[in-house]
């Protein structure tokens, strides 16, 4: 495989919300030689799908509203897990920079002041948990895709050179400093060398590991991956969010601003269930709370027919209401579903959606490693880290607002790293154990091989059965030992594809191997944490233990199995108590 190499100051890998932000604020320094590498054309980045809003304490909308009662709800939801220094500073910066997208170009939606909208979201209240509040900044149901877009002109605008369409398939980090990166060029199936003085991951996350998932099928969990095989551990993996309103069978979102406008979950029977499982908030609750929910209702029977979906009524809306906040919703319906929600309920089902633990940084984005030493000039941001502000349980627009609040951080404590750092030897070969590795892959053919996509197929399902909405040991210990057995298969997969250029077997056989480790990973820790708390819900162990388990997880392989280690919570406002729904 040809080798090319490349030198700049800092490398984005992810092009992202959190990535183009860092970008945006590198290349804006004007002595800060910034790229960007991402596997696929900038703006059909993952971001582009979140719809319902942005949290920002703005107060628009006629209501009263702090930055500290965001705060409260966001450690509130998170379990008390979320650690509060990092939520603080997310929550108090977030509405200067909900304004800056303003000023950058964002088309948001308006009230009748002119002033941006904003509508209510799960979890979100005023005076610490009095009342629901309208804080949920929103462009229609596009939110998502109008930051992509603003930030992607902005970085084009800053002059940030773009690697489209290459796949890192290796960090560069020696003597605890990150020195670079080696990419894939998928168009022609060449290697590239990226050397650099900072490096952030910006990656996403790996829904993809479950067969019902709202993530696109890149989300592969690429950039957790390539830290953990490096000897670099990821926080809090047993804490994943399974949003509950995703198209039945398909998993696409349907975003949880329809129930912020005022959509009721119903059963069977037509009733409004939410009323018995969170009287106060109802159909807005945490995500964790409503999920849950929907799964005791089809276990109860009370599922549409008795199947394993709910119905998410939006027809007493009306069409107005539907067609100008919701647009993008009412064509997802008419285009999957063939119904109209204006006067059709829509059918939904509990689905994968946000990795709450990742990378551990700090609330500048620097990667922290077991003991909490930094790895020099290395960087996370975005859903691929864990800062941690979502704790056991992410609350609805806060993944906008960390993409946003911390990619600005990370590009600027990158910019004043790169100012001070030299740029360090990444040896004689840097491009060789991914070289070997891809080879290796390319190398196994024929009819004995396994096959990625049924292994990946197999991986899918197991997860969706045993490490899912809810968990016991017999079903984790079942979980792992499938694993375990999809890994050794893994290992004799065969590419058929003997071309060089576009080869996605290769690239599919890569992220298979990828997801299977962070598969292993996740179960382990599941199965380690023996409390219910936020996402992580335990049949077994169906009450939270704070005496125990207050406390965030450290998860690295070792040897072909898991090293666990652990660091405290941060708690500075307020000691963790009951959520009461």
């Amino acid at each position: 495989m040809r080798v090319h190499e490349h030198t700049f100051d800092a490398i984005v890998v992810g092009a992202g919300g959190s990535g183009l932000m860092a970008a945006v604020y590198l290349a804006r320094q004007g002595d800060v030689r910034t790229a960007v590498l991402s596997k696929l054309y900038p703006t059909r980045s993952h971001t582009g799908t979140a719809q319902g809003g942005i949290g920002a304490a703005l107060g628009n909308m006629g209501e009263e509203d702090h930055w500290e009662w965001h705060m409260f709800d966001t450690v509130k939801g998170s379990d008390y897990l979320g650690d509060q220094d990092a939520i603080e500073v997310m929550c108090r910066e977030s509405p200067e920079v909900v304004y800056e997208l303003e000023h950058m170009g964002l088309p948001f939606s308006r009230n009748e002041e002119g002033r941006i909208a904003q509508r209510r979201f799960g979890g979100h209240t005023s005076n610490y948990g009095e009342a629901p509040v309208r804080r949920a900044c929103y462009a229609a149901d596009r939110t998502g895709h109008m930051i992509l877009q603003t930030l992607y002109q902005q970085s084009i605008k800053n002059d940030v050179q773009f690697f489209d369409e290459y796949q890192v398939v290796d960090l560069l980090i020696e003597g605890g400093a990150c020195r670079g990166a080696v990419a894939l060029n998928i168009a022609t199936g060449e290697l590239h060398v990226f050397r650099c003085k900072a490096l952030v991951l910006a990656t996403g996350g790996y829904g993809q590991v479950w067969e019902i998932t709202s993530n696109a099928v890149t989300l592969t969990g690429d950039g957790m991956f390539l830290v953990a095989r490096r000897g670099v551990p990821l926080e809090d993996m047993e804490f994943y969010q399974f949003h509950p309103t995703g198209i039945r069978g398909m998993g696409i979102l349907i975003t949880e601003g329809v129930r912020g406008e005022g959509g009721i979950l119903r059963n069977h029977e037509g009733e409004r269930f939410m009323e018995r499982y969170a009287p106060n908030l109802k159909d807005l609750a945490s995500r964790d709370v409503v999920s849950r929910a929907i799964y005791k209702e089809i276990r109860a029977g009370r599922g549409i027919d008795g199947k394993r979906f709910v119905h998410l009524d939006a027809t007493q809306l009306g069409a107005e209401v539907i067609e100008t906040k919701l647009p993008e919703i009412a064509d997802f319906c008419r285009t999957y579903l063939g119904i109209d929600p204006v006067t059709e309920p829509i059918p939904v089902q509990p689905t994968a959606h946000y990795a709450m633990g990742g990378i551990p940084t700090n609330v500048n984005g620097a990667v922290v490693g077991m003991h909490g030493e930094p790895i020099r000039g290395l960087y996370a941001i975005g859903e691929c880290a864990c800062v941690s502000v979502h704790g056991a349980n992410r609350l609805g627009t806060n993944s906008l607002v960390d993409l946003v609040v911390f990619g600005r951080r990370a590009g600027l404590a990158m910019a004043d790293y790169c100012r001070h750092a030299d740029l360090e030897s990444a040896g004689d070969d840097p491009a060789g154990p991914a070289r070997e590795e891809l080879e290796r892959l390319w190398s196994t053919a024929g009819s004995d091989g396994e096959n990625a996509a049924e292994i990946r197929r197999e991986m899918k399902q197991v997860m969706m059965d045993n490490v899912s909405v809810f968990r016991t040991e017999e079903l984790l210990q079942e979980g792992l030992a499938k694993i375990a057995a999809l890994r050794e298969r893994a290992d004799r997969i065969a590419i058929d594809d003997r071309s060089q250029g576009f080869n996605l077997d290769l690239t599919d056989a890569w992220e298979t191997k990828g997801m299977l480790e962070l598969a292993h990973i996740m179960t382990f820790c599941a199965l380690n944490r023996t409390e219910s708390r936020g996402a992580h819900s335990r049949e077994d162990y169906p009450d939270r233990d704070d005496e125990n388990w207050l406390k965030h997880t450290l998860a690295v392989p070792r040897d072909g199995s898991i090293e666990i280690g652990y660091k405290p919570v941060s708690i500075t406002r307020f000691e963790p108590k009951e959520r009461v729904y």
